[in-house]
């Protein structure tokens, strides 16, 4: 099994409302679940934010918390409810309506990586399932609602940024001929997961640092921002997917020659995002 199911990189000082989170970026592959896999250890990175933890991780220079999680998506993926298990790969779990994420092989426990490309050579038991969800999927959420509560508690609300790569093919069907093909896509569920003017910020930061934006199309946000985003409560939520192809070499899984820079322009981004909320001032007495 994977070592840890997440690690937390705390500010000195807790300025900020905002919390990054990492929840694909895990690369601990232990040598037991690649025994199991009919992929090699190159093949089965395919469906990994690779490097993005190394993308966010100044957010405590800025006040911000920053949670990453330590086992990889192929093996438990972060971003699904734990009730989404699919029967394809794990015995006697029966069919409960129509999932598209579980159909297409990407329900919590992940049948498939990216091109659909099938993980194992037979199925697991539920109670190995099980034992992923209690040692990974549930450790790393009750830490992420920890971390979101006790800035809630601080600042009076919370935005949670939930950091995601895509393929840079994902936008092929979205850039439009003529224009510039987006660099990242900001997901709050159309709304629903977070307030206007936080998603506003967010989007205002990546553009003055250089990214071409887009919203929800075509990533809306999956569990996390469903769960956790509550603006009515003061708890936002927006999933941030970054096109892979500005850092690194996808088929290779390397960082490439622009890493540095993009890193550099991220920083920009997360030391703007970690000011949300900090110009909340007592107001004077009329």
């Amino acid at each position: 099994m994977p070592m840890t199911a997440y690690e937390v990189l705390h500010p000195d000082r807790n300025l900020s409302c905002v919390v990054f989170a990492s929840p694909h970026s895990g690369r601990d592959y232990a040598g037991s679940f690649l025994r199991r896999s009919v992929l090699d250890e190159h093949a089965i990175r395919s469906s990994e934010d690779a490097f993005v933890d190394r993308l966010f991780d100044c957010a405590p220079r800025f006040g911000a918390s920053f949670i990453k999680a330590g086992a990889p998506r192929a093996y438990i993926d972060l971003n699904r409810a734990p009730e989404e298990l699919d029967p394809s790969v794990i015995e006697g779990v029966s069919r409960q309506g129509h999932n598209p994420r579980v159909a297409s092989g990407l329900g919590v426990i992940p049948r498939v990586v990216a091109n659909g490309r099938a993980i194992y050579r037979g199925k697991l038991s539920q109670e190995e399932a099980q034992l992923r969800i209690d040692s990974y999927w549930r450790p790393y959420h009750a830490k992420l609602q920890e971390l979101l509560t006790r800035a809630h508690r601080r600042h009076g609300q919370a935005v949670l940024v939930d950091c995601h790569s895509m393929p840079h093919e994902a936008m092929d069907g979205v850039a439009r001929s003529g224009m510039r093909r987006p660099d990242v896509v900001l997901g709050d569920r159309f709304g629903a997961a977070a307030g206007g003017e936080v998603v506003d910020r967010i989007e205002a930061a990546f553009v003055d640092a250089g990214f071409v934006v887009t919203r929800n199309s075509p990533f809306a946000g999956a569990y996390i921002t469903q769960a956790y985003g509550r603006p009515s409560r003061g708890q936002h939520a927006v999933q941030v997917e970054i096109d892979r192809a500005l850092y690194m070499n996808e088929r290779l899984i390397r960082p490439n020659g622009a890493f540095e820079a993009v890193q550099a322009a991220l920083q920009r981004v997360v030391a703007e995002v970690a000011q949300i909320g900090q110009e909340r001032l007592p107001l004077a007495a009329e």
